[in-house]
């Protein structure tokens, strides 16, 4: 009987944040399956747990979940964790999770840390709808084509940044969406110099121009105002009563559908159209 890979959130700054539920799944494990051994090493080490790991990372996906696929299916059990947060989530996890479903192991995801969810709850944005965007590519034209796709997204929405990259991404952000859209900068989450900068885009740009950001960044960027609907034009709904009129529909048939089509007062299209004879 195949076993069951574990999906186990681990902190984003704070050791504190790792669930009893979590670290008993560590504990119980025949192996665990780490993005970085050494990262998770210091994880373990904290908590006193002793266990075998194998690196699962982005480029060993191929190779290095097969390995583990096969463990699983002889009936050993994994807990898959990342350097921080929730594997799977913007994670190379995502395609040991599709590996193992594919091949009938039983996946258990547990509850925990995660930057976005984090980040999300504490921007002062709206928080009902949002879209999560995850790592902008590094490519200028790829980036660039990325974010004019969302140029008129409503959704809040979300993004990862590099310190190194933080600049230019908010310049095309700002450039493409706006100077006045609303961001919330969220650095250094649950950890001892922990940041929030609730601003806009323009502003950040400025910010950020001369100084040398520290940290990993999620960006909660505001969505787009949603378009009103345009007021019907008279001109036009009085124009398309002409034109039905031509083809042989009576004056009130015509007001009739024209208005209700628009979304007009029949009595006032039938007035202007009244006056249009006259004139």
């Amino acid at each position: 009987m195949p076993g069951i890979l574990y999906l186990v959130p681990t902190p984003i700054g704070n050791l504190s944040d790792l669930s009893p539920r979590a670290v008993d799944t560590l504990s119980q494990a025949d192996f665990i399956a780490a993005e970085d051994t050494r990262v998770t090493l210091k994880l373990l080490n904290h908590f006193s747990i002793k266990k075998s790991m194998v690196a699962y990372y982005r480029h060993n996906t191929a190779a290095g979940g097969q390995a583990i696929l096969k463990r699983l299916l002889e009936g050993e059990t994994c807990a898959l964790v990342s350097d921080a947060g929730t594997p799977a989530v913007s994670d190379p996890g995502e395609e040991l999770v599709r590996l193992c479903v594919d091949h009938g192991v039983e996946v258990v995801a547990l509850p925990g840390p995660c930057a976005l969810t984090t980040a999300l709850s504490v921007s002062g944005l709206p928080t009902g709808r949002f879209s999560f965007e995850g790592f902008l590519a590094m490519n200028k034209k790829n980036r660039r084509d990325h974010l004019s796709s969302l140029k008129n997204e409503t959704r809040t929405m979300i993004f990862y940044e590099a310190p190194h990259k933080l600049l230019t991404t908010l310049q095309d952000l700002a450039e493409l969406f706006g100077p006045d859209r609303p961001v919330s900068l969220c650095r250094e989450l649950t950890k001892l110099h922990e940041e929030v900068i609730r601003t806009t885009l323009g502003e950040a740009v400025t910010r950020y121009t001369d100084q040398s950001p520290k940290g990993e960044f999620v960006l909660v960027v505001a969505g787009a105002e949603s378009a009103a609907e345009e007021a019907p034009d008279p001109d036009d709904a009085l124009a398309q009563v002409n034109a039905l009129r031509r083809e042989g529909v009576s004056l009130k048939d015509a007001v009739r559908q024209v208005a209700d089509s628009m979304g007009l007062k029949r009595n006032l299209l039938y007035s202007m159209a009244l006056e249009s004879d006259k004139g």
